[in-house]
């Protein structure tokens, strides 16, 4: 009938937690009431209520438009949907930015926070069809845009992601987390939880980041009624292409979050500590809008002194329950999460297990897979040819005919790499072109700055390694 889905729950979350490259459910969620929530829909069950858009330049920048770098003003949806029609706003909210020349995103918000008075919409959202019994809206973020709105190219260190897009298309630009040194990474502006990337993915400055020539860029047009899965560590930059969209999302907690969580609290001490140090008059807007505080070093090592407890705490959990299922056959859970869980490391879920792998991205193993299903189903998104994403031509959208591509790039985080090449490795090493002709470093340059000491220290394989040591340190 036609009610069936393609995939049955439990196959679809067998895909989701062992797919590590990200690909397009189609047919999953046509009986979902979410469908119909366009921008008029919700303009009509928010009734007046405001919300915060962040609006930057439609210019094209050789530079990320970081959220530190944006506007931002309350409106509500009636206000938005009128100057998104190039209607001249004399007064309201938007009268200072011209539509031709701005776009404007009221992204990542909580549907359980913007609903509280209506927490009957939850159900709306059935994740329960991917097989997460009992997520719905309520663990879920809404994300409205106008043309041209987007989030600057990051990847994200918790869980992966489930993307429903309701309303217009939006482009996806995905990078597997070998390509994480091509894409230089960065911790500022600072987000638990965000890596950013200094590079500007959709007009790239290739003479200051040479090394982003060697990225394997995945590119889909994300249309209503389809989901995408964004697996673990894979960048991604997001852009609205229709005049207004709408989309929805959930973040899968994953065993691996646990180590992950260390690592963020590491970072969040370094980085709050050396930029606190920095004399304020400099005007470096180096905490991200999300973040409401630069919280003190004794929160903050009190912070990493929980995420280290709930990590040996699923350790002891996961021995237990290893044990109890080779003899009971018990199914493994997974548990909700929020991306920008602030201090929280309690490990609240049963079944939590450590990772297999070094990089272990789930409970379930790949092997579980027989056969990935692909088809008119299920959708991979395939890598660009390097020349098509270089000349920056349309986008190679993925028709889902041909055979999975393999990550070309490797793993990031790498525990056994030399001192010699952690000094001297992609993201720290001094370029060729700032070398004088006796091959020593160029002391005209630019004096560093401590952001570029940063970009060092909390670089993902450095923290990677200082959280394995650490650990192993605890666990004497």
């Amino acid at each position: 009938g036609e009610d069936v889905k393609p995939f049955t729950p439990e196959k679809a979350k067998e895909i989701v937690m062992s797919l590590q490259q990200p690909a397009v459910f189609c047919n999953m969620v046509g009986d979902w009431p979410a469908l119909q929530w366009n921008a008029k829909y919700l303009s009509a069950v928010l009734d007046g209520k405001t919300i915060q858009f962040r609006l930057g330049q439609k210019t094209v920048d050789l530079v990320p438009q970081f959220e530190t770098r944006c506007s931002y003003v309350q409106a509500t949806l009636p206000e938005f949907l009128a100057w998104s029609c190039g209607h001249p706003c004399l007064s309201g909210p938007f009268s200072c930015y011209e539509y031709s020349k701005y776009w404007a995103y009221a992204d990542y918000k909580y549907i359980a926070r913007i609903f509280e008075d209506k927490p009957e919409v939850f159900q709306d959202i059935r994740w329960s069809d991917f097989g997460f019994p009992g997520r719905s809206g309520k663990e879920s973020t809404l994300w409205i845009g106008s043309e041209g709105a987007n989030t600057p190219c990051h990847l994200d260190s918790y869980g992966c992601n489930l993307v429903l897009q309701v309303q217009g298309r939006k482009k996806w630009h995905l990078f597997p987390p070998g390509d994480t040194s091509f894409l230089y990474p960065t911790r500022i502006p600072y987000e638990e939880s965000s890596i950013f990337s200094k590079v500007n993915v959709a007009n790239p400055d290739l003479k200051q980041f040479p090394k982003f020539r060697n990225t394997t860029a995945h590119v889909v047009t994300l249309s209503p009624g389809q989901v995408l899965l964004i697996p673990r560590h894979w960048w991604h930059y997001v852009e609205s292409i229709d005049p207004i969209t709408v989309s929805i999302n959930s973040w899968i907690e994953l065993d691996a979050d646990h180590e992950a969580r260390v690592e963020e609290a590491i970072t969040r001490m370094l980085v709050c500590a050396i930029k606190s140090a920095e004399n304020p008059s400099d005007g470096d807007c180096w905490l991200n809008p999300t973040e409401v505080e630069a919280t003190s070093h004794e929160i903050n090592l009190q912070y990493l002194n929980k995420a280290v407890s709930a990590y040996f705490k699923c350790q002891k959990a996961s021995v237990s329950e290893q044990a109890s299922s080779s003899s009971t056959g018990a199914e493994q859970r997974t548990g909700a999460s929020c991306k920008r869980r602030k201090r929280e490391a309690s490990c609240e879920r049963e079944g939590c297990r450590l990772p297999t792998q070094e990089f272990g991205f789930s409970t379930f193993k790949a092997e579980n897979l027989q056969e990935i299903p692909f088809g008119p189903h299920l959708i991979q998104v395939l890598p660009q040819t390097r020349e098509t994403s270089l000349m920056g031509a349309a986008a190679v959208e993925s028709d889902g005919r041909d055979l999975l591509h393999g990550n070309e790039g490797g793993h990031i985080g790498k525990l056994h790499c030399s001192r010699e090449q952690l000094v001297m490795s992609n993201d720290c090493e001094t370029p060729a072109h700032q070398m004088d002709s006796d091959g020593n470093p160029n002391t005209s340059l630019t004096a560093l700055s401590t952001n570029d000491l940063l970009d060092c220290l909390v670089n993902p394989r450095v923290i990677s390694l200082v959280a394995r040591l650490l650990l192993e340190r605890t666990s004497v």
